[in-house]
């Protein structure tokens, strides 16, 4: 048996969710058998409902086997270097650099952007594993491995919650920097379907079983001889999106040779520069953020733009 008090990143979730999370290695099916057997307890009323809504000050009690609670590990702060664009109570804007992963991936990647932040935070003393339940913080956002740029991290899970609604609705506009391949011109949308594969995503110009609507509208800022500095806004966000979508109208990004770009001996360039907050709905407890703007420079950016405007 297990008692567990509701604080306020574990509450306004589904009570199957917060269970999921606290006892990660419990089967679904075992946990909803559970649920039926009167094995959970809210304030001292056995709940029967996975969909019920947790709140604040909640008493749980628990009577799944011992085996499926486990004890929060000390967390062990590692690296923590991150280059911090903004910061409040909510949120955190961290410039991501190139190179580096934003979580652990199949390579066992120890040194992540996330692993980065939580110990930042946890150095600050804003995040202490021992003192949660359900919820770290975590990222908002994602960005490839060789892409630069802002990411959003959410330091507690309200914020978590409406960045992502927020996102979904399309009211947080992300704008990126490339060099393109080619010589282009004014400014445009591009749209098409986007199917991911293993290792990269194909883009065609009619859906298919495993296809998703992809969007872009881009700027030319300046041209040389043989590339074109765009500035690219994100109207969907799907995984290689800009990449895929720049290289099927044969503007692949200079140097990403996976989706066709030339040979140049460096990583492709591609930032997230920039990132609106246009909220025009309810934000709750991160109204402050709307209209706020922020962004971090490209050094491709400033040289490309110095030699050829």
């Amino acid at each position: 048996m297990r008692k567990v008090i509701i604080n306020e990143n574990d509450a306004n979730q589904r009570l199957d969710k917060f269970l999921s999370k606290y006892m990660p290695d419990l089967p679904k099916s075992m946990l909803y058998k559970g649920l039926r057997k009167n094995c959970a307890r809210v304030n001292g009323k056995h709940i029967k409902d996975g969909a019920v809504i947790l709140k604040a000050g909640d008493e749980l009690t628990l009577y799944f086997k011992d085996e499926f609670f486990t004890e929060n590990q000390a967390f062990a702060p590692s690296n923590d270097d991150i280059d911090v664009v903004y910061e409040d109570k909510n949120i955190l804007l961290v410039n991501k650099p190139a190179g580096l992963v934003v979580h652990a991936d199949d390579k066992n990647t120890s040194d992540t952007l996330i692993l980065r932040i939580q110990s930042y935070l946890y150095n600050k003393n804003e995040y202490d594993p021992s003192d949660e339940h359900s919820f770290a913080p975590a990222l908002c956002n994602r960005l490839d491995r060789n892409t630069a740029g802002i990411i959003i991290a959410a330091k507690n899970a309200a914020s978590l919650r409406i960045i992502n609604e927020k996102i979904r609705l399309r009211e947080i506009k992300k704008l990126y920097l490339c060099v393109a391949d080619g010589i282009m011109t004014g400014e445009g949308e591009l749209s098409a379907f986007l199917t991911r594969h293993e290792k990269r995503a194909s883009v065609s110009d009619a859906p298919s079983d495993n296809s998703k609507p992809v969007k872009i509208r881009y700027k030319t800022l300046a041209v040389s001889e043989k590339q074109s500095l765009l500035e690219v806004e994100l109207l969907t966000g799907r995984t290689h999106q800009i990449r895929a979508q720049l290289a099927a109208i044969s503007h692949p990004l200079s140097g990403d040779v996976k989706y066709g770009g030339s040979k140049t001996g460096k990583p492709y360039s591609l930032v997230s520069h920039k990132l609106i907050f246009a909220f025009d709905t309810d934000a709750d407890i991160l109204n402050y953020l709307t209209g706020k703007t922020f962004s971090v420079p490209a050094e491709f950016a400033q040289s490309f733009s110095a030699a050829n405007l």
